[in-house]
Parts: C-alpha cells; structure tokens; sequence
C-alpha cells in the first residue's frame, strides 16, 4: 500500500488557486468538511412516495424532467436546478400534496430557489406564465410560504452541485468531461430510486462514470480518492 502510494501520490489540487481570495483556499477543506457533515440533512426519505396517495413516480419524473427545462428556458443557474429538486422533494417528503398541485409545488420551489441562488429572478407573473395560467399569484405565493414553513426555512444545504465542482477540480476536468458528468447528474435528478443515495456519493459516481465514458486514463486516482472519500470500487 505504500508503495502504491508513493507512485499516486494524491496532488494538491489548490496550489494554483492560493493567490486567488475567491477561492477561499485557506478554508476549503473545512468548507467541506462541513457539507459532509450536513449533507444527510438535504436527503429525503427514499420511500417518501408510498405516503403519496394521489401521485407516484412517474409523476415526479415528468416534472423534474419539466423543471429542468423551464430552468434552461429562464438560464437559471447550476445551483439553482439542484436546489429546486431538493426543495421540491425535501417538502413532498412532509407534506401530502394532490395531483393538481404537483406543478404548483415545483414553481414555488423554484421561485425560493431562484431568490436564494440567483442575482436576477423572474417575476411571479413569469412563474405563472410558464404553467399556462393554472395557478393564481396569491396560490403561488400561498404555496411558497408553506414550503418555507414545512421545512423551517432551512434552505442551505448541500446539493450534488457543490461536491461535483470539487470533484470536477480534483479530476482534472475540462469542458467534454463537465459536460458528460453534468448530464449524468440531471439524468439521476429525474429518477426516483436515485434519492436513495446521499449527494457526495452521486457526484463522485457521476465524475467517475463520466471518466469511464471518455474512455479517461487513469480512471480514479489518489487525488479524486482523496477529495471524494470514495474508492473506484465503492463507486462500481
């Protein structure tokens, strides 16, 4: 093993960035020292649907697949996507919602997404817009305060999105590798069974699945070992 180490050693993947104040690079590892430590309060229960009478899986899947488009539409930043679904999920987990509230949960949760991640947001009359004028202005903002109060307003915590951008940086990534990855990570938004599996473990299988895509030599190393906390075998 220490020879092995020896051979692999694990890089500092900071060194360039120390001159760099937004990097924070004094305080990084105990940035994410902390979302580790905090990331099991941003999962949901993986069976949370079951307490669901009136809508399932599938349902879920049409509206992720939904809101990952109308966040394309409005240019919403990463964050923001990821946080929307958290949001979303984190409140069916507590709350027993009807069919025809569904995409009226989704909007609302984007619109607390978007006033926590986003520099400029849209307007109510836009959220609206966007479901075809189901939904009222007062129901919108009716449903927004319900989600704040059912989850306390705890609204900062880690998504799959904060790990990825460190794991990406310990890979080595560039834009082809960013971009397999990323479209990894959406593809595990939409799927139900996909919850079960804390943020950190998701984004280290997304890198490390889109390395084996590229057909990327090594395919784990030391480094992304090291900042993942995940051996390439604990990802097969």
């Amino acid at each position: 093993m220490e020879i092995d180490e020896a051979e692999d050693p694990a890089t500092d993947i900071d060194e360039e960035d120390k001159g760099n104040p937004l990097a924070v690079v004094d305080y990084v590892n105990d940035i994410y020292s902390f979302y580790r430590e905090t990331e099991v309060l941003s999962c949901v229960p993986s069976d949370y649907m079951a307490h669901q009478p009136a809508i399932n899986e599938k349902m879920r899947a049409i509206l992720v697949d939904w809101i990952i488009k109308v966040h394309l539409d409005f240019r919403l930043m990463h964050e923001t996507l990821f946080l929307v679904i958290n949001i979303f999920d984190r409140y069916l987990s507590r709350q027993t919602v009807v069919r025809k509230s569904l995409q009226l949960v989704a909007v609302a949760a984007m619109f607390v997404a978007c006033k926590y991640e986003e520099i400029s947001i849209p307007l109510v009359e836009e959220f609206i817009f966007i479901t075809d004028n189901a939904y009222t202005r007062s129901e919108l903002l009716h449903m927004e305060k319900s989600i704040l109060n059912k989850l306390k307003f705890s609204i900062s915590l880690p998504t799959p999105y904060v790990f990825m951008r460190r794991f990406l940086k310990a890979a080595g990534s560039d834009k082809d590798l960013e971009m397999v990855s990323f479209f990894l990570m959406e593809l595990c938004l939409v799927e139900y069974i996909m919850l079960k599996y804390p943020p950190s473990l998701l984004a280290a299988a997304a890198v490390y699945t889109g390395h084996c895509t590229l057909k990327r030599a090594p395919s784990w190393n030391k480094t992304m070992e090291c900042h993942t906390t995940h051996t390439e075998n604990q990802l097969m």
